[in-house]
């Protein structure tokens, strides 16, 4: 495991995870509800640009991995699923949203590995639809987390708007995903009577 300047932001990503997700189960007496958005929502913010500096580094200072290659969407499904959960514990979002978002990794993510065993992962690349999705989730999941109003702005308002248009963009994307695997699993069921 290359201990490089990325792979420490990844790690350092998922460290940051128990910080915005713990800072709502200390006493109240602690820190206030508005403190306890506010902290939270600075480490979700911090992890997500980890997210960009790590890759933006591993290209420019050549130190990129299999290792980081593995560990950077782990990181990253794990940074958006424990937000997501903690959300719909607080009762920010619903919990159908959450399942879609975080159904739709977990299929998508199985996908891409049994893709890559069989040679086929290049036809699985991230598509435009994929890169909108997470970007409405990452600018939603902060608005939700923060939860205040923000300059006369009803953030939770367009948190939760935002977040319904990433749980369209993640349906979207996942058939757009599962169409362009499907001539592959056709043809492998074809081939040997077996899916």
């Amino acid at each position: 495991m290359p201990m490089n300047i990325p792979n420490s932001l990844t790690w350092a990503r998922i460290v940051l995870i128990p910080l915005f997700l713990g800072v709502f189960y200390l006493p109240h007496d602690w820190l206030s509800p508005s403190e306890q958005n506010s902290f939270a929502t600075v480490a979700f913010v911090l992890a997500a640009l980890t997210d960009w500096l790590d890759g933006y580094l591993a290209r420019k200072l050549a130190q990129t991995s299999a290792f980081g290659a593995f560990l950077d969407p782990v990181a990253d499904k794990l940074m958006v699923a424990a937000a997501l959960i903690v959300l719909v514990e607080l009762g920010r979002i619903g919990a159908v949203v959450a399942f879609i978002i975080i159904g739709r990794e977990i299929t998508i993510s199985a996908l891409r590995e049994w893709m890559a065993k069989i040679g086929a992962s290049r036809s699985l690349a991230v598509s435009f639809i994929g890169k909108l999705k997470t970007t409405a989730q990452m600018v939603a999941i902060p608005l939700l987390l923060y939860h205040e109003t923000l300059a006369g702005v009803n953030v939770q308002w367009l948190g939760s708007l935002l977040i319904l248009v990433a749980a369209a963009l993640t349906l979207w994307s996942m058939a757009y995903y599962l169409n362009i695997a499907w001539p592959v699993l056709k043809g492998i069921e074809k081939g040997n009577g077996k899916v």
